[in-house]
């Protein structure tokens, strides 16, 4: 994906960069937005995909100055379809926040590029969850930062609206602008310090992708037991709503049900006697960490004989 914005005008865009004490002034834009009929800093969005066009939707409909720069015919025609304005790679723009939605892997190179040719006061943001905010090169006087939706997008049309946002940087002008950026569109803010971001990122996965690869070990197991695949989804959507719907009202420890909690060792051995061969092992690991979770409702005896079980 080629990115361009316009060349350097100005002093503080080139050189070496200004010294600490001139922060301030670095991030002027940020602190006083260069769009005086909104009040609110101007946006543009690299990426004209799910979460590019969710988040440019969401921005819009709260006021901000929002364009999408999409290198393809396809993503400049859904952002028009938002009622968004659509740029080609090839046309000139300028911003007080870039926003990268684009795959995890592209960001360090279109953040060079665009490193290269927008104003230093100008921050670069990506949205990518396990990245550090070195994948965004060197600061050299520039606000970097991350914004991750923990939200699973299918659609650019899917509201972000009640989920929560991690966000990272060192500026706290820039911390300022996407806080603010989060409750225009109704986003939690988590906080996630650097150097952590991988242990976050795997644990919003198990939450959604993975739980999802979870779902289709269960759909298997009743296939084992007869069912048809295409009614087995069917039955255990319903069951999967009403888990979480029991964690959100009682917490995790409250919200477990099943052989484990009730200390029924000899149920679990049948599950792990029937379950297919590709099943049984993630069946045992995710009982054994079950058990953790319900220990403090178990005797003694119950507990051993489900470790037991288990091994």
């Amino acid at each position: 994906m080629s990115t361009r914005a316009p060349r350097k005008q100005e002093a503080e865009g080139a050189g070496t960069p200004p010294p600490a004490r001139e922060s301030k002034a670095r991030h002027k834009p940020l602190l006083r937005p260069r769009t005086p009929v909104t009040g609110l800093p101007s946006v543009v969005i690299i990426g004209a995909g799910r979460l590019g066009g969710a988040l440019g939707l969401a921005l819009k409909m709260k006021g901000w100055p929002v364009k999408l720069v999409s290198r393809g015919e396809e993503g400049r025609r859904r952002a028009k379809d938002l009622g968004l304005k659509a740029l080609t790679a090839d046309e000139p723009w300028k911003a007080d926040v870039v926003l990268l939605c684009v795959p995890d892997a592209e960001v360090p190179r279109i953040a060079e590029e665009l490193a290269a040719t927008l104003p230093r006061s100008t921050a670069l943001v990506h949205t990518a969850g396990a990245l550090p905010l070195s994948a965004l090169g060197p600061p050299r006087g520039r606000a970097l930062g991350s914004f991750h939706p923990l939200c699973a997008v299918s659609s650019p049309r899917d509201s972000l609206a009640g989920h929560t946002v991690s966000i990272s940087t060192r500026s706290r002008p820039l911390r300022d602008v996407l806080r603010h950026m989060a409750a225009d569109v109704r986003l939690d803010v988590l906080e996630v310090p650097e150097g952590r971001r991988a242990a976050y990122h795997a644990g919003a996965v198990m939450s959604a992708g993975l739980m999802v690869a979870l779902a289709d070990a269960a759909v298997a197991a009743l296939e084992a037991a007869g069912v048809v695949r295409e009614e087995a989804l069917p039955a255990l959507l319903p069951l999967m709503r009403s888990a979480l719907r029991g964690v959100e009202a009682r917490g995790l420890s409250g919200g477990l049900t099943g052989p484990i909690v009730r200390g029924d060792g000899d149920v679990v051995g049948a599950h792990l006697d029937a379950l297919p061969d590709d099943v049984a092992p993630l069946y045992r690991l995710l009982s054994q960490r079950a058990l953790k979770l319900a220990s403090e409702r178990l005797s003694p005896e119950a507990r051993a004989a489900l470790e037991a079980r288990l091994r």
